[in-house]
């Protein structure tokens, strides 16, 4: 999977493309080699990247502070480490299941 890679630390690194101000927060599938994701948060004060971790650290079963945005924090295209997930909760991502 290209949007995803681990880290030698265990840790995960996810390549995204946001959409924010949409109706409804969910994984929505590739996007080019990004994971999409559409916030249903606006993308102002920081939103929708706030929105982001949470919804990723729901999702992954993981807590807020074992998510952190790398890069893109102003930008659609973003880069996110996430520490103590599973490979199987990785998988899951996708609406396919990978």
């Amino acid at each position: 999977m290209v949007w995803l890679s681990r880290a030698a630390d265990g840790s995960v690194m996810l390549t995204l493309h946001i959409q924010p101000g949409a109706k409804k927060t969910e994984i929505v599938g590739l996007h080019g080699e990004a994971l999409k994701i559409r916030l249903a948060a606006p993308p102002v004060d920081g939103k929708a990247n706030a929105a982001l971790i949470a919804y990723l650290a729901r999702v992954c079963g993981v807590s807020r502070s074992d998510v952190a945005l790398v890069s893109g924090e102003s930008a659609r295209a973003k880069r996110v480490r996430i520490t103590g997930v599973a490979d199987e909760v990785l998988a899951a991502l996708l609406p396919d299941g990978g």
